[in-house]
């Protein structure tokens, strides 16, 4: 019986002529002992004529199966007859004539019929898939051109009682099938054979070289089937993993889930993802999930401490799969175990996700079963594990960077130190807005802080400042009046008297002082009214042109003015800037290791900063007094740094700068809030404005009784409030003048009131500026 499944012109014949010439010329010579049984078996098939050359009912070989059964052994062990998936095809056809019983069980249907689907294929790319491997046996057999178009497909067979998928991978074995012509095999040229190499894989184009209808196949197929679903399942979960989508969104994960199932082989098993995020977990689970694409949105939130001692924690600070035969069994359960047995969970598999070595979540599967994951299905989770911890990390990410979007818009940036703060509060933010409600990012406010105020100012930076632009402005007009001198030497215009008033009235007004006004409006006269004469008087005499090209050459060509003594002052300024806040910035670097804390600094003519030190401030709530002190002296240990960096760096300026150094003791704590307007941290509360007022006019506060500042260059000035605070700030100099750091001129100082400010007091101490090595607040170990 011919098929006609490929094309309407090949033909297929079923046929155990080539079984025979196998048996005949391979086996039987191989095998001595194997004659007698092949010659009884010729004879009885000589006997029946329907099972010579062409057999056009099948069901006659299922009639002789004595006859076929040793015959076939060549092709079907019989050990391994129960357990191999092995069928027996006519050539290119779903016609079966002979299987192993697990082949009939798991790859046929009620009805005989092959069972399931082949993996992403539609029915015109099977037939296509067929008509290609036909033409590959045939161009192999007969034109000896092997292009190895043997490759195996897959095949899905779905449970239609538990809906679970298993993945076969069918190989076809040709060995039994012969490739004859219908006459005499059309010749090909050596450009035909190179058209078909080129085109083997498109058999339409083959059709027009080699017509099917020139072929035969006969013998028939055998085809072996392996269960590849582990490895399939496997490949497709890291496939839908690369897609956010897949592991975010209720479809995805839904689709996940039911490959998990595949995986494991329990219709029931369901899956769970727990991402720790700070001091919360979100679960990601089938009954967690929007449609939105984002980790954080479609995810259930649980505190950190209501998993304390649970299943998930633990499994999360070990290093491998963690198995709960029955957590029904489990003592002192928590909450969220409660749960979990309330809903009909027992056995258990849970799996530490980790990425860069560091805990980042947990991925579970769970039944409603006790003792149904057992160590194969640990084992099998494990091949999946770095997977799901990729796939979380990418989440995280992207939740982080939604998160990070929100703070840079509300807050720019932000100390690392309270990050954790800003996060959670972006968090309850995106919260809000996932429901549906109307937002606004919520205060930040820290209460009970103690803020470490210091500065290193710039001695006289305004005045200098001031100096180096009345010298860059006097030298400018003094050039130009130069100019207009030598022109009027040669030509009496009045003109030229009336600018050269106006020059000298300028230098005048300069030196006796200098206005923001001023200087611009200097420069204006000089660029709009000055400079506008050259083009004219430069053609009167070589003197004019020498004046000209001197003036020329001592403005700077970017600034459009004389730049020489600002120049120098800017570049000092920020020579000594940089080396103090490079300084200060690695020390607190160091700090931070021994406690976190928030670090502002700020710089204009020298440096400011200010700390801030709480335990609220802290993710973990948590502030010893030992931590405050340390850091307390820690400041002043770093602030002779400042002062020994500024003396050091004073043969590097173009001009001598002398820096003054202060300190401010509060011990008193207070609130901040971060503002949102300002982008920044201020205090909260009246009483607490009191402390900005103090900070803001320190720099000014006098001592009491006279006209001195307190703040003086090469020392340390520390105010204060309470006594109790001076005898903290005493045991500090003491010790620091036996490290070498400090000298011995200590002074107790009363102060002026300030605006608003009265009572305070200070204490003032000369820095070593010669010693050896820079003081370091933290010394570095190891």
């Amino acid at each position: 019986m011919a098929d006609q499944l490929i094309t309407e012109d090949f033909r297929t014949i079923l046929s155990i002529e080539p079984l025979l010439d196998f048996w005949r010329t391979q086996l039987v010579p191989r095998c001595s002992q194997m004659a007698d049984l092949f010659r009884g078996l010729e004879e009885r098939i000589g006997k029946i004529s329907k099972l010579q050359g062409e057999i056009t009912d099948p069901d006659l070989l299922v009639q002789h199966t004595d006859i076929l059964r040793p015959l076939m052994s060549v092709a079907f062990p019989p050990s391994t007859w129960e357990t191999e998936l092995t069928g027996a095809f006519m050539p290119f056809t779903h016609h079966m004539f002979y299987s192993t019983p697990t082949y009939q069980k798991l790859l046929l249907d009620d009805q005989g019929q092959i069972a399931g689907q082949l993996k992403s294929m539609e029915k015109g790319d099977m037939q296509f898939n067929r008509l290609a491997r036909a033409y590959a046996l045939i161009l192999e057999r007969i034109y000896g051109i092997d292009q190895g178009l043997d490759s195996p497909f897959i095949r899905i067979i779905t449970n239609p009682e538990t809906g679970l998928q298993r993945y076969f991978q069918i190989n076809p074995d040709f060995q039994f099938v012969q490739v004859g012509t219908v006459g005499k095999p059309h010749e090909l040229s050596s450009r035909q054979r190179q058209r078909i190499i080129e085109k083997i894989v498109e058999p339409d184009e083959l059709v027009a070289l080699l017509p099917p209808e020139q072929f035969e196949f006969r013998g028939f197929t055998v085809v072996r089937a392996v269960d590849v679903t582990e490895s399939e399942v496997i490949s497709a979960l890291e496939r839908d993993l690369i897609d956010q989508e897949s592991i975010f969104s209720a479809d995805g994960f839904r689709r996940l889930q039911n490959r998990l199932r595949n995986l494991f082989g329990k219709p029931e098993l369901k899956a769970g993802l727990g991402a720790a995020q700070g001091d919360q977990v979100l679960v990601l689970d089938d009954g967690h999930h929007s449609t939105i694409n984002c980790l954080f949105r479609n995810s259930r939130h649980i505190p950190m401490d209501d998993l304390k001692g649970s299943v998930w924690l633990k499994a999360l600070e070990q290093e491998e799969i963690l198995r709960i035969p029955d957590l029904s069994k489990k003592p002192d359960l928590c909450l969220p175990e409660e749960n979990a047995v309330q809903a009909g969970v027992r056995s258990m598999l849970i799996a530490p996700l980790r990425f860069g070595g560091k805990p980042i979540g947990t991925f579970h599967v769970k039944t409603d079963q006790p003792n149904e994951l057992g160590a194969v299905d640990a084992e099998r989770m494990s091949h999946i594990v770095p997977l799901f911890s990729m796939a979380l990390k990418r989440g995280l990410d992207d939740m982080n960077n939604e998160v990070q979007a929100i703070i840079k818009e509300k807050c720019t940036a932000v100390h690392p130190s309270v990050e954790w703060r800003f996060q959670q509060v972006a968090l309850n933010h995106m919260e809000q807005l996932r429901r549906g409600e109307a937002s606004e990012m919520p205060p930040i406010v820290f209460k009970n802080v103690i803020p470490l105020f210091g500065q290193s100012d710039i001695r006289g930076s305004s005045e200098a400042r001031v100096r180096s632009i009345q010298a860059d402005l006097k030298l400018q007009l003094t050039l130009a009046a130069n100019i207009i001198d030598r022109a009027a030497e040669a030509k009496s215009w009045p003109l030229l008297d009336e600018i050269s008033y106006r020059i000298q009235k300028r230098i005048t007004r300069i030196q006796t002082g200098l206005s923001t006004e001023e200087e611009s409006d200097t420069a204006v006269f000089l660029q709009q009214e000055v400079e506008q004469t050259f083009a004219d008087l430069l053609a009167i005499n070589p003197g004019v042109g020498r004046a000209i090209d001197a003036y020329q050459k001592a403005v700077d060509p970017d600034m459009g003015v004389v730049y020489h003594k600002r120049k120098a002052f800017e570049e000092s300024v920020s020579l000594l800037n940089e080396r103090l806040s490079s300084y200060l910035e690695q020390q607190q670097t160091e700090a931070q290791k021994v406690f976190p804390h928030y670090f502002e600094k700020h710089e204009s003519d020298g440096i400011d900063y200010v700390i801030y030190l709480g335990a609220s401030m802290h993710q973990q709530g948590q502030l010893n007094p030992f931590f405050l002190k340390n850091l307390a002296l820690w400041q002043f240990i770093v602030t002779c740094g400042l002062a020994w960096h500024s003396q050091q760096i004073q043969p590097e300026l173009n001009i001598p700068l002398n820096t003054c150094h202060l300190i401010l003791v509060n011990r008193t704590p207070l609130s901040i809030r971060f503002r949102y307007d300002e982008k920044r941290f201020g205090v909260d509360g009246a009483y607490d404005v009191r402390y900005e007022i103090i900070k803001s006019r320190l720099d000014k506060a006098m001592v009491k009784g006279g006209r001195e500042r307190l703040t003086q260059p090469g020392q340390i000035a520390v105010v204060y409030s309470h006594p109790k605070e001076g005898q903290e700030i005493l045991q500090h100099i003491d010790y620091l003048k036996s490290r070498g750091y400090l000298l011995a001129d200590v002074e107790q100082i009363e102060l002026d009131d300030l605006p608003g400010v009265r009572g305070l007091k200070a204490l003032r101490v000369g820095v070593n500026l010669q010693a050896e090595t820079v003081p370091q607040g933290i010394r570095q170990v190891g």
